[in-house]
């Protein structure tokens, strides 16, 4: 059989990093938020590719193992602290975490799971969500509580591809408000970390009945957020948020004014090199999408005060 190449490009290849290498890849775009941007972080790929170590990894069982999502938070209120400490700002954190779960949101933090349906609002300002449960935090250690919350309501079935394989999106929200007195100024910014549910061709996974269903809604979704992307990037006068909850969720935080980044995770089996190749084709594509260039909520520059700043 004939050996065949698909070049790709990338801006970064992470092959045997650790989670520490890469986190400090994304730190400065994580920081971003301090200073007034929208800024969104994808973890896409097929089923099992490792999307939800990347954004959660297992710091409950080594710190070193902790993904994205702890991470972000750990360094958001270091980060926080040290210009409370060293320039007078104050600040207000809130997180939210929910599912889209074949089409529909679900929120992770909720008591009653078994509330009335998530409705997304969107107009000429941000986008809102009544109902929804934005938990105001003071610490990394409690939005770890309920991260641990979150997991344990998040939906999983099985399916050939992985034995317990998320079958819906997952978007943790960080939002940051802060007001410095003397000056006056003020930044509001909010960071979404996202891990896709995962990616699989129909007839690989043998998905029956409610997968079934599960599989064709995550797949829409993703084509949605694609389209969305493209759209962007083409200027078009009408960009199809709405074609799914995803994206009208995340419209706020996606276009020309907004910072994104999009991780893709590859399986290495000679078995799924179909995904492989599927997952690759998608994040070129987006890869080489202009968006457009961000401008922040703010005339502040946050960021530029912590550099050389570290917390070990």
């Amino acid at each position: 059989m004939e050996e065949q190449k698909f070049p790709f490009r990338f801006d970064r290849i992470f092959l045997g990093s650790d989670q520490e290498e890469v986190f400090e890849e994304i730190s400065q775009l994580v920081q971003s938020a301090l200073d007034g941007y929208r800024v969104c972080i994808f973890a896409y790929g097929q089923t099992g590719s490792g999307k939800t170590y990347t954004m959660e990894g297992e710091g409950h069982r080594d710190k070193s193992l902790a993904g994205i999502i702890p991470r972000s938070v750990e360094k958001m209120f270091f980060w926080t602290q040290e210009l409370t400490k060293t320039k007078g700002w104050q600040f207000q954190i809130g997180c939210s975490f929910v599912e889209i779960y074949n089409d529909e949101l679900r929120d992770l933090l909720a008591n009653n799971r078994n509330e009335e349906k998530l409705q997304i609002k969107s107009g000429d300002g941000p986008i809102s969500v009544p109902g929804l449960q934005i938990i105001n935090v003071q610490s990394a250690s409690q939005v770890f509580k309920l991260l641990e919350v979150a997991h344990g309501n998040r939906a999983t079935a099985t399916t050939k591809m992985n034995e317990r394989s998320s079958r819906s999106h997952s978007v943790f929200q960080l939002y940051i408000s802060g007001i410095c007195a003397s000056s006056n100024e003020t930044i509001d910014g909010k960071l979404n970390l996202i891990d896709l549910a995962g990616s699989e061709r129909l007839d690989k996974s043998e998905s029956t009945g409610d997968r079934l269903t599960e599989a064709k809604s995550i797949n829409k979704s993703l084509h949605a957020l694609a389209d969305v992307i493209s759209s962007i990037a083409n200027k078009e006068p009408h960009v199809p948020y709405r074609n799914s909850k995803l994206t009208h969720l995340l419209q706020d935080s996606l276009g020309g004014d907004c910072k994104m980044l999009m991780f893709a995770n590859v399986s290495g089996e000679v078995f799924n090199v179909q995904e492989t190749l599927c997952s690759l084709r998608f994040a070129h594509k987006v890869n080489k999408t202009n968006i457009g260039v961000a401008k922040s909520s703010a005339k502040v520059n946050l960021s530029s005060t912590l550099e050389g700043q570290d917390d070990e």
